[in-house]
């Protein structure tokens, strides 16, 4: 074993742990900030949440042609239309423009990715099928792809499951609320556990479920009417523009006071429904070996 490339990895090892919680404090500090500037400040005026002389500014959107949020955006060209060589550093700032997130989760998030596939945020570039890496952003149990294990093409849209979201609401006119979002990811998940042999859902996936089904309340408000061409066609319906219009966008913060409740509210992650699915598919083989036996 060499001494010197032993306290190199060290060093560098800890020079990143101080790197990565000093940034994130700041994020977080800053996104705190933001928090109260949009307690303190007049929304901006309907038709104005996207700023003059960018695409979107008044509802008005290049084409109609595509998908849930990134892939939405790739087809009307607000991000490449090939979804190719995408660089980090600029998918917040496009996230900003069209969403209205705050610019600390729209660091956050492409920051988080970029690590997630070992990647400098800074300098580097991805395509966006790279997210699909399974486990790393992707995950199983999603309410609009089926798992992975069913089809590895995570780009394609699963109609029936979309359709099965748009149909689930109980708010006014049919939109969907917040525990709409719940009992569907509870139902989701007891499905695609009993159909996937290797079906896996982390706390952090779990999160992200909740996160992906709370920007439907959030940005797209929950109204049906929007969320059918974003969820079942992958375009932005002329005339739509986000729901959320503090100056600083959508903070992280007032993000998690949707996702939390989202999460928590799933009565199947408590009634044992998740941890039974599954199991019958293990219970006949064993039925089968004891018949051969």
């Amino acid at each position: 074993m060499e001494p010197l490339i032993v306290l190199s990895r060290v060093f560098c090892a800890l020079v990143s742990a101080i790197e990565s919680t000093l940034t994130n404090a700041v994020v977080f500090l800053l996104d705190f900030l933001f928090t109260l500037f949009n307690l303190v400040t007049p929304d901006r005026p309907r038709g104005h949440v996207i700023l003059e002389g960018h695409p979107g500014f008044g509802g008005k959107w290049p084409d109609r042609c595509s998908c849930p949020a990134l892939n939405a955006m790739a087809n009307h060209g607000l991000l490449p239309r090939d979804g190719k060589n995408i660089k980090f550093s600029e998918l917040g700032a496009a996230i900003r423009r069209v969403y209205n997130f705050s610019p600390t989760f729209c660091f956050f998030v492409p920051n988080y990715i970029a690590n997630s596939l070992l990647r400098s945020y800074s300098t580097d570039r991805f395509d966006l099928s790279d997210i699909d890496a399974h486990n790393c952003i992707e995950h199983d149990a999603s309410l609009t792809r089926v798992d992975s294990y069913e089809d590895p093409d995570q780009g394609k849209i699963a109609k029936s499951l979309v359709e099965e979201v748009l149909r689930s609401g109980t708010g006014p006119g049919g939109d969907i609320t917040a525990a709409d979002l719940s009992r569907l990811l509870g139902k989701r998940r007891v499905e695609a556990k009993r159909r996937n042999p290797k079906f896996s859902l982390a706390f952090v996936h779990k999160m992200f479920g909740s996160s992906n089904g709370s920007t439907l309340l959030t940005i797209f408000g929950g109204r049906v009417k929007d969320l059918r061409p974003i969820l079942g066609e992958e375009r932005l319906p002329d005339g739509w523009e986000p729901r959320i219009r503090h100056r600083m966008g959508l903070t992280m913060i007032e993000f998690n006071c949707t996702v939390l409740p989202v999460e928590l509210s799933i009565k199947e992650e408590v009634d044992g429904s998740i941890a039974r699915a599954g199991q019958e598919r293990y219970a006949a083989s064993a039925r089968e070996a004891k018949k051969d036996a």
